[in-house]
Order: C-alpha cells, then structure tokens, then sequence
C-alpha cells in the first residue's frame, strides 16, 4: 500500500487484504480485477444492462437484461445496500430516519393502497366504522335490522360483529338468538370471548346457522377438539366452522367459496335447484376437506367449473384413483390448483396426463410443464406476497414484508465474531431479482476496505452471471445457494413461497404421534447414599479453581485452595474439562469436577428438547401431557431438523384461529444473544441463516408482576444421577422486565420488555425475593408456597428426564450445580425456559437474601460454603432435597 493513510490503490493490495474475502464470495478469479476497477471507481453499471419492471399485479418486481446478450462469467456488479440494521433497531430506524421508511415500501411494492376484504375495524372501545361514523355493538346490531328490513326480508341471516370488545357477558346480554333466530352466518372473529361453556351455549342455539367463525379469541387455546365437535353436533347445518368446512359441508358452503353466497345474498332455507350452476372459479384452498367426494360437488350441480383450486386440504379419505374420476367429469375444467406432491399424485407430469384437456396446472401452461419437466415443476410454486390493510402504517407493512427480502452476513476480526447479525435490503435493482431453482445470476455481500482495515469497510453485493443471458431474459437467483435438501431446502423455501401445506401438517401429525408412543421403563428413585469426602490424612480437601468468586468465598476449614489442578481433590472450573485438558493439566479420573458427563442434554437448549420429549408420562408422573411434552415445557422443534414439523404446527395453529408467537433461541448461546419473538412464519425460517436455532412456543399469557413479565432463577445441586440425587438451594432470584408487558407487534423488538436478563450493560434493578414473594402473594391472592412446590416438582422431573434417558451422565467422581430458569404462566404454572451451566453463581454471591422455606437470612458471600457442604460433606444447610 501506499501513502501514510495505507489506502488501496493497486490490484495487488487489493487481493492482499481481500482474498479471504474474494475466496469467499465465490467470485471467479477472471473477475477480480474487474471488481477492483469499480469499487475504487465506485462504478454502479447495473442500469446499462437491466430493466426493473412490475409483476404479480404490481406487488412484485422483476429484473431483466436489456443488453443483446451477457455471456456467464464475463461481468459483475456492484449491488448498493438500501439500508443496513440490527434487528432490534429494525422499528425505531423505520420510525426515526427521514425517508427509509417510504424507500423501503416502494422497494418492496407495499406503498400503494389495497381494497380489503373487510370493513374497517376500530381496535379501540369496541367500535366499527360505518361511512366514517364510530357505532358501538348496539348500533351494529341496529343498523343490521334496518338494512335487512330495506331489502323487504326484515330477518337477518349474516351478521360479522368482528372486534368489538365482545367479552363473555356481553355476548350473553345481547341474546342474540332470539333477535335473529334465522342467522345463518355468525362471525365474532378477534373478540374477547374466553368462556368455553358460554361460547357453546349462546352459538349453539342457533338452529339455522351455517358459518361460524371464533377466530382470534381467547376460547380457541383454551379448548381443545371437543368444543368444536359440540358445536357441530348440536348445530346440526353447519359447514363451515372457523373457514374449515365441516363434514357436513354441501352446497352453502361451495356457494360461499364460490361467492354466490355473500353478506348481500345470504342465501334462504329453500333454494333453487340449482344454485351453484353459474359458479366458474372454485377456490377451496385451506378448507381442511377430507373427502372431498360430495353430492354438491360434482359436474351435475357446478357444470361451468373452469378453475378449481384445492391446495392445502389432506382429501385423506379420497383416493388418487376416487379423485382423478371425479375431477374429469367436469366437462370444462381447465384449470387447476393442487399441492404437488398431494391428493393427485406425485408429480405434474403424472397429473396432466391424467387430465388431458387441463390447460393450465398451478398457474404454469400445461405444454410448457410437458415441454421443460422438471425445470418448470421446481418453479410453480407460488409467490409469498406482501399483506396489508389500507389503514396501516407504512412502516408496519415494510415489518411485514421485509423477510421477503433481507440478506444477512456477521462480522468478525482476528478476536472475536460479532455476537449480532447485520442484516441488509439489496438498492433497487439487486432486490428485484427473484428466485430460480436454476438461477442465471449469482449474489454475495462483499466487504470492501479501502484503508485495509475493518474499521474503513463498505458494504456491498456483487452481482455476476452464472449462465449465459439473453435480451429480455429474466434474471434470477438461488435464494437458498449451496442449501440442499439435507438441509431442509424445500422446506426452507416456504419463506417466499406457498408450498404444500397439508404435507406440513401431515409431517407434524407424525412428530406428534412418534412423541406419545415413547416407552421409557425406568425413573431413577430418590436416594442419598453418596459417601461423604475426606482425605486420607483428614486434613482440609484440596480444591483447584479458575473463578475468583470460589477462591474468595470458600472460607471453611473443610476446603483450601491449591493453584495446581493435578495436586486437588476437587476441580472447580469455567471451562470444559476434556482429554485434551487432562492431558495438560495433569488431572486424573480419580479427582472430583463439577461436570457431568454429557451434561450437554440439560445445558443446551436443543438437547433439551429432546431430552425431555424422550421422558415416558407414567400414572405416577406428577404433570400431564401438550403436544408430546410435558404441560411445564413448551412445544419445541430443532430448526436444523424439525422445520416441516415446525411448519406443520405453525399451520394447524392458524388454521384453528390459535395463537403463533413463537420464541427463536440459538442452541448454545447466553444472555438471550440472537433471541427473537416473532409471528410470522418466513421470520422464523429465514432467522436460521444466523445460526442453529430451537424454536420454542412463546407464553404469551404469563404471570406479571407489577405489570412487567419476570423470570426466575433456581440453583439446583446435583450429587448423582443413579441414584438421582438433587437438592434445591434455598434462595432463589428473581429477574424483571424493565418495561410494562405488550402483545403489541412493535414490542417485539423491545429488548426490556418480553426479556428479563438485565445485569449486562442494560438498567438492573434487583429485588429481594422475600420483598418480592409478599408483593406476589397480594397482587395474586395466592400462596407463592404452593407455586414453590410445583416448581420443586417440575425440576426434578427434568432431571429424572436427564438421568432416563442419557444413563451415560452417571459419573461417581461428578458434583454440579446448574441453573434452571422458570417462568409462570397465568394460571400460575411453571414453565422450564432453560437450564444453564451454572459454575461460579456470581449474584448468589453478591446479594444477602431470605431462604424460601425457612425464612432465615442468607449471607451471599456464604453461597460457596452452603455448596460445598452438599456437595461434598453431604450436609443441607440452606437446599432442601427434591
């Protein structure tokens, strides 16, 4: 380099401080120089050679060579970056930096206005908007009353009363059977309904209804299957339920997907012959249909069906065979929508030549599927696109569509790797590059440092063909480069686009079914035979330690120090104690560590996981079973290698008007680092790009304290695993939220509001766990013992789950302590968050508190006495055995 300011001027420096870099990227070498002339020339070409032009109806863009041709490997790039965040400062950048906001809609097609399906709903106050008027719950029912008596009916047979406040009282005192004993659809959709035997009650008295919809209220995770089976039952016309069709679904129901039966035309009791015979296009899509095999649907009843559209529903009951017949005796189907591979078939190919007057399969011709094979089958998959609301803000649309388009990549120097990823938009042009199985363009991030350090570097994308190009040719990318399919690349691919659905679900029903049929025959028993230590000459045991903490609070006679490890009885260490470090240090099997072998099934969160969904629920077994687990842990799935199962369950919650928030946690990392919350499901998968992930059902509804949601933190002492021989320290710490607690969408990037680890550069506020238990106890009105006990329960039930299924974590020689984090939910209910490592306990050591059972005052600075002594004294002052 040259000059005192170290800046690149030559090639040569350039590959000197880029070639990690280059080599990388992937970039062929033939194109490094190029590459090199138009970073210091800040040279963006891209404009001479491609067009950006609207698509899917202005909601997407597409890029394509206007150039005559563009040869593969004889150009590149460079790509600007719009805009460049961490993901928590995603909402206050949008919100705060003049201009990004707008940029980043019309970037992504979000910016323009849409007609929405339903009429605007005021959130607040239980009110909606009628010619601009707010009209509460009364008015509603009115101005339905009037509008039905205009049309010279006088009986009103659809009534949508959506989010409105409607709790369960209020939908006993509006009676609303008898002011409309012939309402055939009812939708109380994003209410506060909760009351199971109410919601059964009131909707079950309608004798004529045929629609019913629940979706977004608090009763549907309350309940299970048996509510809706009482309602349909006792409903005996119902077809729809929650926009699932029932089984006992027919002609009201094809109607209303049909838009023949509409708000305007609810249709009557007694109907014409036949009413469907005008439908053309059918979209059944996600109506969760078994048996699709019915007498109002057929070519007798819908003779002008041209377009049919049945993805995502399992036709279980139907076979290949049953539907292909039924299906080609509609003289005039030509089009068809159909999850590929599902009900019809494995392939698209075996599917038009089965229909052979079908002209157009999955939206693609069928001569060009019959033509190109299989390149054309990889890309029917439609496009995820943008959804918004005329009323929302610009900034909340660019949220929601932005997973669409983001890239991420994570810093890192000769130290350390940056514990946050960067994510970033693409300018213009490089976003407008969509996906291709068989892509003819190739992207990579590219950090350019002029001054040959880090702290000088650019960011861009560079851009190349892979394949030669043509005018007029669209250019494309792998979204998913170098992922196959033994990383989940078809499922992953459900981040942009509509895959099959019901292949989800049915891959989620298998993961629950496989999670009920384990057989576990043993449960370790309680026992407290470990031998008491003591050296042979009965002078003080030897302990060898590496954190300050032991060295300057283990003050008992029983214990001293010593620096080096191969003279200690005892190792009391941070870091992990292998062959390699024995090797080192000296130390031998016959020395005591405060490690278990393959403590890694408690201490990492996907280990976890399968540690306690591998736990058999016996008759003695003190909690009932939730999708596979136990009620105290939440559902969970390792991304790397249940992510159809995941997708599966996202879909089925949806599907059954149930909540979706899910937590993403990375298997081993602390401090809630690259922890999000999140709803939206191209979110969660596209979050995998940052790092091995579990993605756990979030506890939307917790207990709070003040308002704030909290967290508790238990030490639990382990002497053996077999027999299983634990102890509960006595003390346990509170951790609180600094913020109040919100289900708001924007919340979600709130660091203090839904995570409670405050003691690392954030306000930390500490509250004495006494003070806290009688402030608990009177917010409540509960006892915090009982919830104490239920707590003692859950975690020893965790580590009965540790010691069943990983007998190989017995070691003789083995003392531990771990720290199990917990949190309640509103029903007072504990819930195992983690189970962490827990070597030195700094804050037991920093803070005096009050022991949970007995009342007496703990010294912090004691912690390490009170350890040592069960561990290896066999003593139980301040723990109390579980």
């Amino acid at each position: 380099m040259s000059g005192s300011s170290n800046r690149i001027e030559t090639y040569e420096d350039f590959v000197k401080v880029h070639g990690l870099l280059l080599a990388a990227s992937g970039l062929p070498q033939s194109l490094h120089l190029q590459l090199f002339q138009k970073l210091t020339t800040e040279t963006f070409d891209g404009g001479a050679f491609f067009q950006i032009e609207p698509c899917e109806d202005g909601r997407q863009r597409r890029l394509l060579l206007t150039s005559d041709s563009m040869p593969k490997q004889s150009n590149v790039f460079l790509v600007d970056h719009a805009w460049t965040f961490r993901l928590s400062d995603a909402y206050k950048q949008l919100q705060e930096v003049p201009g990004l906001a707008q940029r980043m809609a019309s970037l992504m097609c979000v910016d323009i206005d849409v007609a929405s399906d339903s009429e605007d709903m005021d959130l607040v106050s239980g009110v909606s908007h009628e010619n601009g008027v707010l009209l509460n719950v009364e008015e509603v029912l009115q101005s339905e009353i009037r509008s039905a008596r205009e049309k010279n009916d006088g009986n009103v047979k659809w009534l949508e009363l959506e989010e409105l406040n409607i709790d369960d009282d209020m939908l006993l005192s509006l009676n609303l059977s008898s002011k409309f004993p012939d309402l055939q659809a009812l939708s109380l959709c994003g209410n506060k309904l909760e009351n199971v035997e109410i919601v059964v009650q009131e909707v079950t008295k309608f004798k004529n209804l045929r629609a019913l919809w629940l979706n977004n209220n608090l009763v549907l995770e309350k309940c299970d299957q048996q509510m809706e089976e009482v309602i349909i039952q006792r409903c005996t016309g119902l077809e729809i339920f929650n926009s699932r069709f029932t089984s006992k679904f027919g002609e009201w129901a094809l109607g209303f997907c049909g838009e023949v039966y509409v708000k305007d035309n609810p249709s009557s009791l007694h109907q014409s012959d036949h009413p469907l015979q005008s439908v053309t296009s059918l979209d059944l899509s996600d109506r969760c249909i078994h048996n699709l095999i019915n007498k109002a649907f057929s070519p007798a009843e819908i003779p002008s069906l041209s377009h049919l559209n049945i993805r995502g529903n399992s036709l279980g009951q139907n076979s290949v065979c049953e539907l292909l017949e039924l299906l080609k005796g509609f003289p005039s189907l030509q089009s068809l929508e159909v999850d590929i591979p599902g009900p019809l078939g494995e392939s698209a190919i075996e599917i038009l030549k089965s229909f052979p007057t079908l002209s157009v399969l999955n939206g693609v011709s069928a001569s060009k599927i019959l033509e190109d094979g299989k390149h054309v089958i990889d890309s029917m998959l439609q496009p995820r696109l943008p959804e918004w609301t005329t009323d929302q803000p610009l900034t909340d649309r660019v949220l929601s569509a932005m997973w669409l388009y983001l890239m991420t990549y994570r810093l890192a120097d000769e130290e350390k790797i940056d514990e946050t990823s960067v994510w970033y938009f693409m300018d213009e042009l490089g976003s407008a590059l969509r996906h291709s199985d068989k892509p003819n363009f190739r992207v990579a991030p590219f950090l350019f440092m002029p001054e040959g350090k880090l702290v000088s570097a650019i960011s861009y994308t560079i851009l190349w063909p892979i394949q030669n190009v043509y005018k007029g040719d669209e250019c494309t990318r792998d979204f998913l480069f170098g992922i196959g399919e033994d990383k989940q690349r078809s499922a992953r691919l459900t981040a942009w686009f509509h895959t099959p659905q019901n292949y989800f679900i049915q891959e989620y029903e298998k993961h629950c079914k496989k999670l009920h049929i384990k057989n576990l025959a043993y449960l370790p028993t309680k026992s407290s035979t470990t031998e008491r230590l003591c050296c042979g000459d009965g002078c003080a045991l030897r302990v060898y330690t590496d954190i300050p903490q032991v060295e300057e609070y283990l003050t008992r006679p029983e214990f001293i120090i010593t620096t080096e490890p191969k003279d200690a009885d005892i190792i009391w260490t941070s870091v992990q104690v292998d062959e390699e470090m024995k090797r080192a240090t000296g130390i031998t099997d016959q020395q005591y560590i405060n490690q278990f072998p393959f403590e890694s099934c408690l201490v990492m969160k996907h280990h976890l996981a399968e540690t306690v969904q591998l736990l058999i629920l016996t008759s003695t077994y003190p909690f009932q079973q939730a999708h596979g687990s136990p009620e105290w842990f939440q559902p969970t799935y390792n991304l790397e290698t249940h992510l159809s199962q995941l997708i599966g369950d996202y879909h089925v919650r949806k599907r059954d008007g149930h909540n979706n928030l899910w937590i993403l946690k990375p298997w081993n990392m602390a401090r809630t680092i690259d922890t999000t919350v999140t709803d939206d499901l191209s979110a969660i998968i596209r979050l995998m790009e940052t790092g091995p992930k579990i993605c756990q059902k979030y506890i939307e509804h917790p207990a709070l304290f003040q308002g704030r949601k909290f967290d508790l933190r238990y030490i639990v002492l382990v002497r053996s695993m077999d027999p299983l021989e634990i102890f509960l320290a006595d003390v346990f710490w509170v951790r609180l939220a600094n913020n109040p607690y919100t289900l708001d969408r924007h919340s979600f990037f709130e660091y203090e509001t839904h995570f409670t680890v405050m003691n690392y550069g954030r306000r930390f506020s500490h509250m004495n766990t006494p003070e806290f238990m009688r402030e608990f106890e009177r917010e409540h009105q509960v006892k915090w013992l009982d919830i104490h006990q239920r707590v003692k329960n859950m975690i020893r039930s965790v580590f009965e789950a540790a010691a069943v299924t990983h007998p190989e974590m017995q070691c003789s020689k083995s003392r531990a302590i771990y720290g199990v984090d917990v949190m309640l939910d509103n029903s007072f209910q504990p819930k195992l968050l983690e189970v962490t490592y827990c070597p030195d306990c700094m804050r037991a050591c920093k803070y005096d508190t009050e022991a949970v059972v007995t009342g007496e005052v703990v010294k912090g600075g004691d912690f390490f006495n009170y350890v040592f002594g069960c561990l290896f004294l066999n003593e139980t002052a301040h723990v109390s055995p579980i």
